[in-house]
């Protein structure tokens, strides 16, 4: 119940995705507009991340999560009420600000869960699920608001409408399950979520924060642009193509960290790397050529190299991160890699006021290539310097 709970949050916050067109046509506004819309979401998400993120270590999960899914609920009733742009910049404000409270609350609690249903086993369970609610959800999202929108009426009603739905069944569902956490009576005094990056190695943590903020780079250009470039200069409007496009770059992502899970970080890192390399080239081909194919075969190979570089980032920070400070470090990866949720689709939707969408994409490639190419030459960097301290010790 709680990861169903999980993905239809995540699902929920992606359901304008492949409605942003409609809104543009109805209300004449601008790809500028859209990102800007999107950026506010990504806000919400780091705004909550730092804010509350760790408050139901304090006063329990279930607390925490029903918190978030009203926020969501906010969300969908204001979305139905006015879906004009003030209200639509609004509604996903609210919606990041919910979702932020509820990633690391709901993968607290599912751990937990798991770990009590059967104690001692190995955690691969656990992270499947987890995996497949949080970017399976993401790539849920807009596959049914993309169906709903092209084959049934009041496209801008009907999607909010059915998650609305789904969000009240879900605050039930955690309402029936069972807490993890014994709420503190002392409670520590209130502070925001820390954030430090001095973790013994800065070369592999300043690695695994540009790989992060890459791998999220993919993920806000097909949650916010594009659908938009899907319909524009792809020039396929259809709504359930734009959703399916964007639920098989998600898909893809969570699918390659299911079946990667058994692989090292190093080999997780590097075919991440090569794979999210080719796959943002061919999607600059695709919209140069103005090719479907080309672009959707781009978002499966980014997909899956964007899934795979940030997991082996969070395996790479668990690992090298103390105990004592770990949430720190990982949270510092979090904030990190949600801004390349926001700055690379925020500076793409500028550069479209002034140049063409394919010139605007294929700047964006470059940029993307140079951040990869030095992620993966500060992991070498990284690597050489830990396989250089045991022999020194050796010697020593």
């Amino acid at each position: 119940m709680i990861a169903a709970a999980f993905l239809t949050a995540m699902a929920f916050s992606t359901v304008p995705a492949p409605l942003y067109p409609l809104y543009q046509a109805r209300d004449g506004f601008s790809t500028f507009t859209v990102t800007i819309v999107f950026a506010l979401y990504a806000v919400g998400v780091l705004a909550s991340l730092l804010l509350a993120g760790h408050i139901s270590d304090w006063v329990g999960r279930k607390k925490v999560l029903i918190a978030a899914l009203v926020f969501e609920l906010i969300a969908a009733a204001l979305f139905l009420a006015e879906p004009s742009l003030p209200i639509l910049i609004t509604a996903r404000l609210v919606t990041g600000l919910g979702v932020g409270m509820l990633i690391a609350t709901a993968t607290a609690h599912l751990h937990e869960l798991h770990s009590a249903h059967r104690p001692g086993a190995p955690p691969q369970r656990f992270e499947i699920v987890s995996t497949a609610a949080n970017l399976g959800g993401l790539g849920v999202g807009p596959l049914v608001a993309g169906i709903l929108a092209q084959y049934l009426k009041a496209p801008l009603f009907l999607p909010y409408l059915v998650f609305a739905a789904l969000l009240l069944i879900s605050i039930a569902a955690v309402l029936l399950t069972p807490e993890t956490v014994e709420e503190r009576l002392v409670k520590p005094a209130y502070r925001p979520q820390r954030i430090s990056t001095d973790h013994g190695d800065p070369a592999g943590y300043l690695a695994a924060a540009v790989a992060g903020f890459a791998s999220f780079a993919i993920f806000g250009l097909f949650t916010s642009l594009a659908p938009g470039f899907v319909g524009g200069t792809l020039h396929h409007p259809s709504r359930a193509l734009a959703g399916l496009i964007v639920f098989a770059v998600f898909g893809a992502a969570a699918a390659a960290q299911t079946f990667a899970r058994r692989a090292s970080d190093h080999a997780q890192r590097t075919i991440g790397l090569l794979t999210q390399a080719v796959g943002a080239a061919v999607i600059a081909i695709g919209m140069g050529t103005a090719s479907l194919g080309a672009f959707l075969l781009g978002g499966i190979a980014a997909g899956i190299g964007a899934g795979l570089l940030f997991k082996s980032a969070v395996g790479a920070v668990s690992a090298m991160a103390r105990p004592a400070t770990r949430g720190e470090a990982l949270a510092g990866l979090f904030l990190i890699s949600y801004l390349g949720l926001a700055v690379p689709p925020l500076a793409l939707g500028i550069a479209t006021r002034y140049i063409t969408e394919t010139t605007a994409m294929t700047s964006f490639t470059a940029a993307l290539l140079t951040l990869l190419t030095i992620a993966g030459l500060l992991s070498r960097r990284a690597g050489s310097r830990s396989n250089a301290e045991p022999d020194a010790r050796s010697v020593q």
